[in-house]
């Protein structure tokens, strides 16, 4: 894993990451619920349900969830007290997949989607008391960059939550799971995307994005504090809380 190497979806391509990602979401965004579930045995929806604990544990007003993708974290935190809750997406095939689950739980006057860019957020300082992002974060241009600019909009006594691939710290747990990101999930990613680059690119980022103390490290440079690690069934997934002082 190195902090710097920049993993695109098609590595040959002249296009910046955020197109590539833009394009690879949109081709992949009619399968991508499933693809989720079965890649993550299922388990990241028991994961997305802690990062609804810990947001809604402080009770925000405005939430902000970044790289909403299909929506899931907007329809749990439609469940908390929050006068206003935004989704941010960069791929429109995505927000049309979260449009529609909104509609069809007659969420749309608690609920607002916005095709954004996370390096370049169309809201004021300080704005939201929480923000969140799962399973989006590894998927940033400039990951400095997103990071500062989030904090920009987190209002001061705000919460940043992430949950992200991670990797076990056992050698054993940690072997397994090299092999099955590695291999196994190529081939489960296969099943649900004719894009070859889709299924190699989820592979390739999970393994080379920074996790751990080395993402604990990104949030502090960007400001904010009290930055905490809860790794999720064993570190294959990792929850990060940090909060703006």
């Amino acid at each position: 894993m190195s902090d710097n190497k920049i993993i695109l979806p098609d590595q040959a391509s002249q296009e910046q990451k955020h197109v590539q990602v833009r394009k690879m979401f949109n081709s992949i965004s009619g399968n991508y619920d499933k693809l989720n579930k079965v890649i993550t045995f299922g388990m990241e929806k028991g994961w997305k349900k802690n990062v609804y604990n810990l947001v809604a544990a402080k009770s925000p007003n405005k939430i902000l969830d970044i790289a909403t993708g299909t929506g899931d974290m907007l329809l749990l935190f439609a469940n908390s007290k929050a006068s206003e809750i935004i989704g941010t997406d960069i791929s429109e095939g995505m927000l049309a997949v979260a449009e529609e689950k909104v509609k069809q739980l007659g969420l749309e006057n608690r609920i607002k989607l916005d095709q954004q860019d996370a390096e370049n957020l169309e809201f004021p300082n300080n704005t939201f008391d929480a923000i969140s992002i799962t399973y989006g974060i590894r998927n940033f241009e400039n990951l400095d960059k997103c990071l500062q600019e989030i904090y920009r909009v987190t209002a001061p006594g705000g919460q940043l939550i992430v949950l992200e691939t991670s990797v076990p710290q056992n050698f054993i747990l940690k072997s397994g799971h090299l092999i099955y990101t590695k291999w196994i999930m190529p081939l489960l990613s296969r099943m649900f995307s004719k894009d070859k680059t889709a299924y190699k690119y989820l592979s390739k980022s999970a393994l080379n994005f920074p996790y751990g103390e080395a993402l604990k490290k990104r949030f502090e440079q960007a400001g904010y504090t009290d930055v905490k690690i809860m790794p999720q069934f064993f570190g294959a997934s990792s929850i990060y809380q940090g909060i703006k002082k």
